[in-house]
């Protein structure tokens, strides 16, 4: 077949490409991917879904709507011409669970995780198992209210009792996903582990509260698991799902040397290091830090902070004050010299944020007269966010720090002020820039396809 290319050849013989299907479930966008044996991406398509009311008026996913779109896109794939379908999973954010009865039927909506929860709920589970400080560094979940997911059954079980009563079965939404197609109730670490207030990271068990539930959770199985199942007549595996967080690290897994972090950054910045096997400390807690569970069903250390959103509030605030467009930032080249003298003119003070200690929260009023122009202001912001990102980091290195390689993902991975910031205050690491689009998605793919091809992170 010499001078005749793979896809000319499958063209001739009417072959079609074998591709994993990847449903990529986020809270606003709903995503298809398509991917090869090489792991590369041959289609993507993007769905939206208008909200729901659940049964207290307040706004959660549409579930029917969802499993409609899933299952017509799979009819549609299997059916495909250019397409061979073998795969399917499942990648979606945590926090969200799903309750069947004993026919495995949809007993409550998928409730929001931002709808509030009365903090006495909680701390009854708290004041149980050794105070609040001990109980989330156990289980390596912040106290999040309903972000903890396992008081979302605590609440039901206290609220909406007549519910409660018929629920048989709890699914992880990535594993309820899966459970449409499959029909199995399956658990796997890395939504067990994700700011649960479920898993007792300690013993690396169910922690002891869940016991008085009156519900069993199904044990936790590897996250490669896969059933086969006859879907128009077509016989396909299916992946049980994968919490969205933990899904994303896994392309770093395949191909990064060494130890390494990944900030992940946008509206939030997610500062993930597979590599501390220090347990939770209280202060770092009460930091925003948490557990995520790797692929690999070890802890992963981790630490949060706002920073898109602090940014967009700040920039913008900027901007109204010199008169200029809300994106104006954009524009702003990086001065090492003027980040420099910022940073020894406010070096015992702060502008935008309060006075405490690298805090988190604005300054009730912001003199932005402290600067000539908007340029000069924005470099200032960035000095201390920049700070502030720093400390988040710091808080999940261990202290026989063997981290060598930095990748940073998402908005901040373009913004040339933040990213020579980090570079400057970590010079002994190598610190790279990742553009892996639909990362989560491909982590998905990857831990079912039994396959090792060669990732490209997009490292710079």
């Amino acid at each position: 077949m010499t001078g005749i290319s793979v896809v000319e050849f499958n063209q001739i013989f009417d072959m079609k490409d074998r591709v994993i299907a990847v449903f990529d479930i986020g809270k606003t966008n709903k995503k298809i991917i398509l991917f090869n044996d090489k792991m590369k991406v041959v289609s993507e398509s993007e769905q939206k879904f208008p909200e729901i009311k659940d049964d207290d008026g307040f706004e959660c996913d549409d579930l029917d709507q969802i499993e409609k779109w899933i299952r017509s896109t799979i009819a549609k794939l299997v059916h495909s011409d250019k397409y061979d379908l073998t795969d399917i999973n499942f990648t979606s954010y945590g926090a969200t669970i799903v309750c069947l009865d004993e026919e495995g039927r949809r007993v409550t909506p998928a409730y929001n995780y931002l709808k509030p929860i009365d903090e006495i709920i909680p701390e009854s589970i708290y004041k149980r198992h050794g105070g609040r400080d001990e109980f989330c560094r156990r289980t390596a979940s912040p106290a999040l209210g309903m972000l903890n997911s396992g008081m979302q059954l605590l609440w039901l079980k206290k609220e909406k009792t007549a519910l409660f009563s018929k629920i048989r079965h709890v699914l992880h939404f990535p594993q309820y996903l899966s459970y449409t197609l499959t029909g199995k109730i399956f658990s796997e670490h890395t939504s067990i582990g994700c700011h649960t207030a479920l898993w007792d990271f300690d013993k690396m068990v169910y922690h002891q509260w869940v016991n008085n539930l009156g519900i069993e959770l199904p044990e936790p199985v590897p996250v490669e698991t896969t059933s086969e199942v006859e879907i128009e007549g077509k016989k396909i595996r299916i992946g049980i799902g994968i919490h969205d967080s933990s899904s994303s690290l896994a392309p770093y897994f395949s191909e990064s040397k060494g130890n390494f972090l990944l900030l992940s950054t946008g509206t939030w910045c997610i500062n993930m290091n597979p590599f501390n096997t220090e347990k939770l400390t209280s202060e770092q807690l009460d930091k925003d830090c948490l557990c995520y569970m790797s692929i690999n069903r070890q802890p992963v250390k981790s630490s949060r902070l706002f920073l898109g959103h602090m940014h967009e509030t700040a920039a913008r605030n900027i901007a109204a004050h010199f008169d200029k467009p809300e994106d104006y930032y954009r524009h702003v080249k990086y001065d090492r010299n003027l980040s420099a003298s910022l940073k020894e003119k406010f070096r015992e003070k702060t502008v935008f944020f309060q006075d405490e200690p690298l805090s988190r929260n604005f300054r009730e009023r912001i003199d932005m007269y402290q600067f000539r122009n908007f340029e000069m202001a924005y470099h200032q912001l960035m000095n201390e966010l920049g700070y502030l990102t720093i400390d988040s980091v710091n808080l999940i290195l261990p202290e026989s720090n063997d981290i060598s390689n930095i990748y940073i993902t998402g908005g901040f991975s373009r913004n040339e002020h933040f990213l020579n910031l980090i570079k400057d205050h970590f010079p002994e690491k190598k610190v790279y820039t990742s553009e892996i689009s639909n990362a989560s998605a491909l982590g998905a793919a990857l831990v079912i396809s039994g396959l090792k091809p060669e990732v490209n992170l997009g490292l710079k």
